[in-house]
């Protein structure tokens, strides 16, 4: 029988009042749907995952649809939601649910941490989500609430601790409300208790919250900084990608040159994205999406 947890009360009571309306969270939603979803938002707010998640729904409904195309569909309908890396992913991770399964989404934990691409947190939303598993899921904005609601400190570590996935276990509910409350502790995290601003006037759970509680102590952990992005590799690699993205054949070099001035960091990056798999380079030195 699983221990009492005082937070599951509040936070599902708050999470049916004002959960966002979500497609993949709808009741018709497929596993696959779900799948794709959770692969989209790694990294990704949801207001730009939502148009380029639909179009996927609408063009490839099943993992079928999608492996039947080459790579370099999924790299191009990926648009502007970055990490292409996690396209290809998609890609072979649909593949692989046809060889091995048939074309159906397995259910099974393992089956699912064993596709390309997925690893513990995702398989562990998709089986929660799409199959009403019983299963700790921790992302990035759960991390956040059970560190600041339970251990008292405002942010988690960098990784996943053994002590955080401990932690997470031991407050599952039972199996009737386990996939409910992972959805609903990261919509807490997403919505109120965020990394800007911890809302706490809004929050479900602030008179038994150990962070706050505490009066609220600063992080003392190494200092948290934020993402650049002008003028990165990144940055680079995706205007190369974009030109690639665009053309429906081979790109002459001369294309890929003019879309960034500083040649080394653009040789740089075009070779990155060859050696990722998210380029190919022909015999007339053209490039294109990979076949």
């Amino acid at each position: 029988m699983p221990k009492a947890n005082p937070l599951l009360d509040p936070i599902l009571t708050w999470y049916a009042a004002n959960a966002r309306d979500l497609p993949w969270r709808a009741s018709g939603a497929t596993a696959w749907s779900i799948l794709v979803s959770e692969i989209m938002l790694q990294q990704t707010p949801v207001a730009r995952v939502l148009p380029v998640w639909a179009e996927w729904m609408e063009r490839w409904p099943t993992p079928a649809a999608l492996a039947a195309e080459p790579p370099g569909e999924a790299v191009r309908h990926w648009g502007r939601l970055g990490y292409p890396r996690r396209a290809l992913n998609l890609h072979a991770c649909a593949r692989a649910i046809v060889d091995r399964h048939g074309g159906e989404v397995p259910s099974d934990h393992a089956a699912l941490l064993a596709l390309p691409g997925v690893g513990e947190y995702t398989a562990a939303a998709v089986a929660s989500f799409a199959f009403k598993g019983r299963h700790a899921v921790l992302d990035t904005n759960v991390r956040r609430v059970l560190a600041r609601a339970v251990s008292g400190e405002e942010y988690p570590p960098k990784a996943t601790t053994a002590a955080e996935r401990a932690l997470a276990a031991s407050l599952l509910p039972g199996p009737e409300d386990a996939p409910v409350w992972a959805v609903a502790v990261m919509e807490l995290g997403a919505l109120v208790c965020t990394a800007r601003t911890a809302r706490c006037a809004e929050c479900p759970i602030s008179d038994l919250c150990a962070w706050r509680l505490a009066g609220k102590p600063a992080y003392d952990g190494p200092a948290r900084k934020g993402q650049s992005y002008a003028g990165t590799d990144r940055q680079c690699r995706g205007r190369l990608l974009a030109v690639l993205r665009q053309a429906h054949g081979p790109v002459p070099k001369a294309a890929l040159d003019a879309v960034w001035g500083d040649a080394p960091q653009r040789e740089r990056a075009l070779d990155g994205l060859v050696a990722d798999g998210l380029a190919e380079v022909l015999e007339d030195g053209t490039y294109r999406l990979p076949l």
